[in-house]
């Protein structure tokens, strides 16, 4: 399956107990969807969120954040895993 990192480049207000949260929701919604949302980073400071994402596209990635919480990515890179 295709993998992609997504990039919110300023999230507002953002937390640790924010992204957990709203990573917790993409993780309810997305097996609706056929997509795995493996991990995520972020940097409270620059307000940064990154995650790594299974999914058929990116259209199907991007739907999971948009139903589980709005935060839609403003970027979305197709990538490949290295060892």
């Amino acid at each position: 399956m295709p993998l992609f990192m997504d990039v919110h480049h300023k999230v507002d207000g953002l937390t640790a107990e924010a992204v957990a949260g709203a990573h917790q929701r993409d993780l309810e919604v997305q097996s609706k969807y056929g997509v795995n949302y493996r991990q995520y980073w972020f940097d409270e400071n620059s307000g940064k969120v990154f995650c790594l994402v299974e999914a058929p596209d990116a259209d199907t990635a991007t739907r999971v954040h948009r139903e589980a919480h709005g935060l839609e990515a403003d970027e979305l890179v197709p990538v490949q895993e290295g060892h």
